[in-house]
């Protein structure tokens, strides 16, 4: 499970195994138990089974894109202002433009709250996409999307915490901004069994987090911001498989196992704007932004990436699926139908993105493939 395809490919069955289930002669059942409760109500946690796996599950997988995150801040592409332009632009782009035009479609009607759906890019699956399709690409082509997909998981970081947060109870920001000190001053320490003792400060986060009405995901990133970045990756290696394996295709599987529309009325335009926002905005946000910051950056800056190269990127980016379908559940979690039209229209929207990203990316792997193999035969000839 540390193959991006693999990681791809099981998410892709989770998401399709809960759909199936979920509209299955079973589906009643199974929905009941997923929106069933359970938890520790003396500690103030009881949560229903979706939202143990949406808030516990996934601040995993979050740990891990702020293990990244933190990696590529200090030591990786983010972390001087001449390799990050063009990935930090690029994301620019691929969060604004679909952005509005999901703001565009849906101005005026009560559905504007889910902007943010369209402009997250999931990591794991795209990588995914990538690694399957883009064989012959230049190695160029991974660095710049997983940094554009890291900075784009920083503005969903952001978005979560700001805009889907009420009732901030400040004491409990003070007990989890206390936690973290701690552990930052223990993590210099030596000779301590220092993975067990993350594994108690990301509970102990977490429950901090979850109290103060800040949406318990944000407690796996600041974790994962806390730890030096010299071992994010060793940690990051052992952390990856369980989160491919476990955290993610099991969120996919509850996220996507809804209850299919009717359709018998007219459907919302939440439909169609999440669907044509996801392909349409990230490959022309992304692609114009970063294809003209690569342009103006100093020549030994610049990414080793054709315009064709930097929309095959752009399109695979437009797989937002996990973070996409969290947004989503945020959004609209009190409107069980537009819920259910705008995870289909994530699904959709992300399906299309894939589809386009990997043809591009397939068509631009072949033709680096034919240059490598004339280059080869040039150097024989000359030999």
């Amino acid at each position: 499970m540390k193959s991006d395809r693999s990681a791809a490919l099981l998410l892709l069955a989770a998401a399709v195994a809960g759909l199936v289930i979920a509209n299955s002669p079973i589906g009643s059942g199974f929905l009941d138990f997923k929106h069933s409760y359970i938890g520790f109500e003396l500690i103030g946690l009881k949560l229903s089974v979706e939202h143990w796996v949406s808030d516990l599950l996934l601040a995993v997988f979050f740990l891990v894109a702020g293990l990244e995150l933190k990696y590529e801040l200090r030591l990786g592409v983010l972390s001087k202002f001449k390799t990050a332009l063009v990935p930090v632009l690029g994301g620019i782009g691929g969060v604004a433009v679909p952005a509005l035009i999901y703001l565009s479609l849906t101005w005026g009607t009560e559905l504007v709250t889910g902007w943010p759906i369209p402009t997250a890019t999931d990591i794991a699956f795209a990588l995914g996409v990538l690694a399957i399709f883009g064989s012959g690409l230049p190695k160029s082509a991974r660095v710049f999307l997983l940094a554009l997909a890291i900075f784009d998981d920083l503005v969903a970081i952001s978005i979560i915490a700001v805009f889907y947060t009420d009732d901030v109870k400040i004491e409990w920001l003070l007990i989890a901004s206390a936690i973290a000190l701690a552990h930052s001053a223990i993590e210099q320490l030596k000779k301590i069994p220092i993975n067990f003792i993350r594994v108690i400060t990301f509970l102990m986060l977490w429950y901090a987090v979850y109290q103060s009405g800040v949406h318990a995901t944000i407690a796996g990133v600041v974790l994962g911001l806390i730890i030096p970045a010299s071992k994010t990756h060793s940690l990051t290696a052992k952390l990856q498989p369980w989160t491919n394996s476990i955290a993610l295709p099991v969120f996919a599987f509850f996220a996507v196992a809804i209850a299919l529309p009717s359709f018998a009325e007219e459907v919302s335009v939440v439909f169609p704007a999440i669907a044509i926002a996801l392909p349409v905005g990230k490959i022309l946000g992304i692609t114009v932004l970063a294809y003209l910051a690569n342009k103006l950056a100093a020549p030994e800056d610049r990414l080793s990436l054709k315009l064709p190269d930097f929309m095959a990127v752009a399109a695979i980016a437009g797989v937002g699926f996990t973070v996409s379908l969290l947004m989503t559940n945020l959004s609209f979690a009190n409107n069980p139908e537009v819920l259910a039209e705008a995870t289909l229209a994530v699904i959709f929207g992300s399906l299309i993105s894939m589809a386009i990203g990997g043809f591009l990316a397939s068509w631009r792997g072949k033709h680096y493939r034919r240059l490598a193999r004339s280059v080869k035969l040039a150097e024989r000839a000359d030999s």
